[in-house]
């Protein structure tokens, strides 16, 4: 199982899960740093195709040359791209409150335009990095340490609106994160996912009912619209690992277990 994060994170989100699911007892869990996150260095392209053709040359090193991706946000357009172009590599999909260009809010919508803009300024950071023009270090982000401190601080409405705002700002993650990689991946999340009917494999849709990026309704729609889907919706905004990582668990592991028993 390959458990891949979501943007501008790393393989500290899945870091909870790998200790505490039961799947491990059965199955190799492998916590994916794309490239350009993490212990993945890298000042040249990202992007959807680059990832995919990093998973194919890992998933050729392993048993059978398959396994089950497991992506949140980010993590699981990656997923479906390469369950789209390579089927016969992906066993099964877990879709963690995957965006779909079809359900987003207004606002999340107009962002979505600016992909090609976000592309271009990408392309420039590049260049200055190629110049010399870049940070040095960045300090590495703990992501499950985080998430352990978010679920101590969400007890009030005003600590939960301040949780969604550090968690989806653009200032936070660039203290950790390269620019260049960041505006890539804001193009990279703007381009629109394979259409359902493409994802013939098993999948489980965990869909958050905060629907803070898209419609939850609209986003169950095009879910439903896979051809083995089942759909599950989990009480929390974008980020169920760190809002129920128990609900979670549970669940992925309910599911995979009965999957491949």
């Amino acid at each position: 199982m390959l458990l891949l994060h979501g943007l501008a994170s790393n393989a500290s989100r899945w870091a909870e899960f790998s200790a505490a699911s039961r799947l491990g007892e059965r199955h190799e869990l492998i916590r994916v740093d794309l490239r350009g996150h993490g212990d993945s260095p890298t000042l040249g392209r990202i992007g959807l195709e680059h990832w995919a053709a990093d998973l194919k040359a890992l998933m050729a090193q392993l048993p059978g040359g398959r396994a089950v991706l497991v992506g949140h946000s980010l993590g699981a357009q990656v997923a479906m791209h390469l369950a789209a172009c390579e089927p016969h590599r992906v066993a099964a999909l877990v879709l963690v409150d995957p965006v779909f260009s079809q359900a987003l809010h207004p606002a999340s919508r107009r962002r979505a335009r600016l992909g090609p803009l976000f592309g271009a300024a990408a392309a420039a950071a590049r260049l200055a990095y190629r110049l010399g023009l870049r940070r040095r270090e960045l300090p590495r982000l703990d992501l499950s340490e985080l998430d352990r401190q978010a679920r101590v601080a969400l007890q009030t409405p005003e600590a939960e609106a301040a949780f969604i705002a550090h968690y989806s700002s653009a200032r936070a993650d660039l203290r950790h994160f390269r620019t260049a990689h960041y505006l890539q991946e804001m193009a990279e999340m703007s381009r629109p996912a394979p259409d359902p009917e493409q994802l013939t494999v098993p999948t489980l849709a965990l869909l958050s009912t905060g629907a803070t990026f898209a419609a939850l309704p609209a986003s169950r729609a095009v879910a439903e619209r896979m051809p083995q889907a089942t759909v599950v919706t989990v009480d929390c905004h974008h980020w169920p690992l760190t809002e129920r990582p128990d609900a979670v668990r549970d669940c992925i592991d309910a599911w995979v277990a009965g999957r491949f028993a």
